[in-house]
């Protein structure tokens, strides 16, 4: 995008007042607020804490998490278009959002940065990996290497979304490799997986196991959204 295109005003996504940026700043402090949560999975506490209680009873494999806000209004909503109804402009949005989640985490720092990949039957039907339009973006801001097909998904499966807790899990094993010609990148390397909603965890550990064993030293998370957990 030109200087000049960018410098136009624009509709707020969300409120649709006219503003300098996709979503503005009322919205940005409204809906993109801190919250307390846990620094290991990223669920909403009432005081953050290094991991809540599902984390120390079984600890995942990943270290962190960082996500934007939980996922309810705006972010179903953006999400959703970005990820099902084909809006990849989007992606700036969103990816502008992780990255100020990212500078307020001030984590260690990776040294590559991995999209959960989709599956080749899934990425020809939607047209584009929704994590890497992100990933990509949130790397080049942060100045960091990012890497579309070291983490693979060669297997279909049934969508997650139809699928409960112990479902997902069942549904992910084996799912994912890492690309066997070239590990050598994450050997003793701290990843950063991106992805777009997490929900029970199951697709963030199955992949974060696929990454350790295959050398990486240490896996966080950077999603856009974190479902809520239910009363």
């Amino acid at each position: 995008m030109s200087l000049a295109v960018s410098a136009l005003p624009q509709q707020c996504e969300v409120c649709r007042q006219w503003t300098g940026n996709a979503l503005c700043a009322d919205c940005v402090a409204r809906y993109a607020a801190p919250r307390p949560r846990c620094a290991c999975c990223g669920i909403t506490l009432g005081l953050a804490a290094a991991r809540c209680g599902d984390c120390l009873r079984d600890p995942p494999p990943f270290e962190h998490t960082v996500c934007v806000a939980d996922y309810g209004f705006p972010w179903d909503a953006l999400i959703g278009a970005f990820k099902f109804r084909g809006r990849a402009e989007l992606a700036g949005l969103l990816a502008a959002r992780l990255v100020a989640a990212v500078h307020a985490a001030a984590l260690p720092p990776p040294l590559l940065v991995l999209p959960v990949p989709l599956s080749p039957g899934r990425l020809a039907e939607r047209g584009y990996n929704q994590a890497w339009e992100v990933a990509r973006r949130v790397a080049a801001t942060l100045q960091l290497p990012a890497d579309a097909t070291l983490l693979q998904r060669p297997l279909e499966t049934a969508h997650q979304v139809e699928l409960g807790r112990s479902e997902r899990q069942r549904n992910l094993r084996t799912a994912f490799m890492a690309d066997p010609q070239r590990r050598h990148p994450l050997r003793g390397a701290r990843v950063a997986l991106v992805d777009d909603v997490m929900t029970t965890g199951a697709t963030a550990r199955e992949a974060s196991s696929v990454l350790l064993r295959a050398g990486a030293a240490a896996v966080d998370l950077w999603v856009l959204a974190r479902t809520p957990a239910r009363d």
